[in-house]
């Protein structure tokens, strides 16, 4: 793709950032639902584990089902990852709910740029009831799903998996995804459960028979059922949207990153390979994450992460006229926000101002 002189990317064909050497191979994602299992990666000699490791290790080829219909990457030394939590009930996620026909959607959705340097990221929460225009995408019958406009964004990933998830994204903000991560709740659960759990402060009770939460207020210790369900719950805080459950999302990430590296993962080496071999066995990736050394290579960046270095904002939204269960993104600022992205800078303030997303006090119940 070429870049004009504004920053904007415009879409064209197969293209890839030139990496430079060694720093730009060790790229680095910022992800709520993996950030925990792929840091403890990035600080362990696994040695002859990686066999095991890479054999637990799930991968989708992303590059190979897209093709060349895609944006081009922008040659400056920035990432962009699309984390997705699935909400499939099949298996031991039937708990959760009875299976819709077996189909999962992607009930967390996450776009997270790093920046240049890798010492800073943005991520972008985007509502699962957005309304988007979806490209064609292929199913795995071997037919194509036509699209077309007014499609809700999480149905993406019913529909055609990863690829036509990672489609539907390039297709709405202009950029090419350089890789793919996904957890579904399960994985998040035992991830948590294996990290001996999550400190968060809560500033009222909740109480959400839904997502089967019930804290006081005061500081709570989470295991996985308990973080699950905060990260899940929608109608024990806030107005009961989708759009008050990312506020919690997003604190409950800044949360983990500030307690990932001192819960005495890296002292004890029976602890670290139980971890690493739960979190290997929670994700899928792209296929070039698909291995242990490439995920090492991302999560030996994170060190430089810190919650104070990231920005996190929900892609600037307002209600649906024509139905109040959705929202439609607001076209002028959600444009500033992947612009920004493409050009590697911070997302403006004006950008989210006029957004219902950012606008609700969900997010201050937990800190």
């Amino acid at each position: 793709m070429s870049q004009d002189n504004s920053g904007r990317g415009r879409r064209a064909g197969a293209g890839r950032r030139r990496r430079k050497p060694a720093a730009r191979r060790r790229a680095v994602v910022i992800a709520a639902w993996t950030a925990a299992g792929v840091v403890v990666l990035g600080g362990a000699g696994l040695g002859y584990f990686y066999v095991k490791f890479n054999g637990n290790l799930k991968t989708v080829d992303i590059d190979a089902a897209l093709g060349t219909d895609r944006p081009q990457n922008v040659d400056n030394g920035s990432m962009d990852i699309l984390v997705l939590g699935s909400d499939s009930r099949s298996g031991a996620n039937g708990e959760y709910g009875q299976d819709d026909g077996g189909s999962a959607r992607s009930d967390t959705a996450m776009v997270v740029h790093l920046n240049e340097g890798h010492t800073k990221a943005t991520v972008v929460s985007i509502p699962r009831d957005t309304l988007v225009t979806r490209p064609s995408c292929k199913l795995s019958n071997g037919k194509t799903d036509p699209g077309g406009p007014r499609k809700m964004f999480n149905e993406s990933f019913t529909v055609g998996g990863a690829a036509c998830a990672v489609a539907t994204v390039e297709k709405t903000s202009g950029i090419r995804m350089d890789h793919y991560l996904e957890v579904d709740f399960t994985g998040f659960k035992e991830i948590i459960d294996k990290l001996g759990g999550v400190e968060v402060t809560t500033t009222k009770p909740i109480k959400d028979d839904y997502s089967h939460l019930d804290l006081p207020a005061g500081t709570n210790r989470l295991n996985g059922e308990q973080a699950l369900g905060l990260v899940r719950t929608r109608h024990g805080v806030g107005d009961g949207g989708d759009l008050g459950r990312i506020q919690l999302q997003q604190a409950f990430i800044k949360a983990l990153i500030k307690q990932v590296k001192s819960i005495g993962v890296f002292e004890n080496p029976k602890k670290l390979l139980d971890v690493a071999d739960t979190a290997t066995k929670a994700i899928t990736t792209d296929k070039a994450l698909g291995d242990v050394k490439s995920l090492m290579g991302f999560a030996q960046g994170l060190e430089g992460i810190s919650p104070e270095n990231m920005q996190m904002i929900t892609l600037p939204v307002t209600g649906d006229t024509r139905d109040p269960n959705r929202v439609v993104p607001l076209t002028k600022e959600s444009q500033m926000v992947w612009d920004a992205l493409l050009a590697d800078r911070q997302v403006p303030a004006e950008a989210t101002a006029n957004s219902a997303g950012d606008k609700g006090t969900a997010g201050t119940v937990v800190r």
